[in-house]
């Protein structure tokens, strides 16, 4: 049997009303009757409607997180920081996986909508914002994770990508590597395109290096994988001397093509390194060099600034954080020379 506030009231010998201000407004209550109805709780079971009240007040305890990818450590990661600044506020969040899939963003920020969360925090999929822009006009503060939105209309919090890009390239070309290939996911996420840009200005710093560029359909150790498989099957002359994967997933399917598909050697034929410094990177066959970003950092910042917002709507607040990338040298990306 569900336990009613009304239950509790006669239980306690009062009215609901003094229920109701023993659970939210407990100081209008003298001690006797907090002492009455909380030992009325206990006896009987009860527990309070949380989705109720919150529909009451029109907002709930809950900040929505939409990521692209939830089984990506990197977003792991970023969750865990954002859960941790949530639970310092008394509130908890709620996670999304877009699956780098604009319908399904869109269907997440409908069901977040109508959930009445806080605020959400979101990874979008591609540049058009408008969808978000649109939300934070309705009254639901919006805060980009790992995204700038180049028009200033939208908080956010991200890593500078266009540097990390170029760190990983030029840390390839100091090694003696003049023939480097990037592997990304669909250009029109803007992490990817950023990483290459930073890949392309550091490329056209060297004379004689040359970048290939290989798009896949996500950003997933079995598209990298793949892509490496492409790169394996060609003749020895015909291959990179170096890949710069867009993300450490896709870095680590690369590495599987190349170490247990066939004899290409990692770092003696190829030399690699990801981005995002995942913890898996430092365990892989051969350690993998990589770009790091400060995962947790990103979500606990998110949900600071979203905070930020709540309290001061005017905008009179620090609304764009960006962080800067940091590279990891791993055996993955050791010296042409040492070959």
């Amino acid at each position: 049997m569900v336990v009613s506030v009304r239950d509790v009231a006669a239980a306690a010998s009062v009215s609901v009303g003094t229920v109701s201000n023993v659970l939210n407004r407990p100081e209008k209550v003298s001690p006797a009757t907090v002492e009455r109805v909380t030992q009325a709780i206990e006896e009987l079971g009860f527990v309070r409607n949380d989705a109720a009240r919150q529909l009451r007040a029109g907002r709930s305890r809950s900040i929505a997180l939409i990521v692209l990818d939830s089984g990506n450590p990197f977003f792991a990661e970023v969750a865990r920081g954002a859960e941790d600044r949530a639970a310092e506020s008394g509130m908890s969040v709620l996670l999304g996986n877009s699956d780098e899939r604009p319908d399904r963003e869109e269907a997440y920020l409908e069901l977040f909508r109508e959930q009445r969360v806080n605020g959400v925090l979101v990874t979008p999929v591609d540049g058009d914002l408008a969808g978000l822009v649109r939300l934070q006009t309705a009254g639901v503060p919006v805060i980009l994770v790992d995204h700038e939105d180049s028009a200033s209309r939208l908080a956010s919090v991200s890593v500078d990508d266009v540097e990390g890009g170029y760190l990983a390239v030029a840390h390839l070309l100091s090694t003696g590597r003049r023939r480097i290939a990037f592997i990304g996911g669909p250009r029109s996420i803007r992490q990817v395109a950023d990483r290459l840009e930073g890949a392309q200005r550091a490329v056209a710093e060297v004379e004689g290096a040359t970048l290939e560029v290989i798009e896949m359909a996500a950003l997933s150790v079995l598209q990298g994988r793949e892509a490496g498989e492409q790169l394996r099957v060609r003749e020895p002359g015909e291959r990179p001397d170096a890949v710069f994967a867009a993300n450490d997933l896709l870095a680590v399917g690369a590495l599987q093509a190349f170490t247990l598909m066939s004899d290409v050697q990692v770092p003696r034929d190829i030399a690699l390194i990801g981005y995002d410094d995942i913890d898996f990177a430092s365990a892989t066959v051969v350690p993998l060099s990589s770009i790091r970003q400060p995962a947790h950092l990103i979500g606990y910042t998110a949900v600071d600034l979203l905070l930020k917002e709540l309290e001061e709507p005017d905008g009179q607040h620090e609304r764009t954080v960006r962080f800067q990338p940091e590279l990891v040298v791993r055996e993955s990306t050791a010296p042409a020379t040492a070959r």
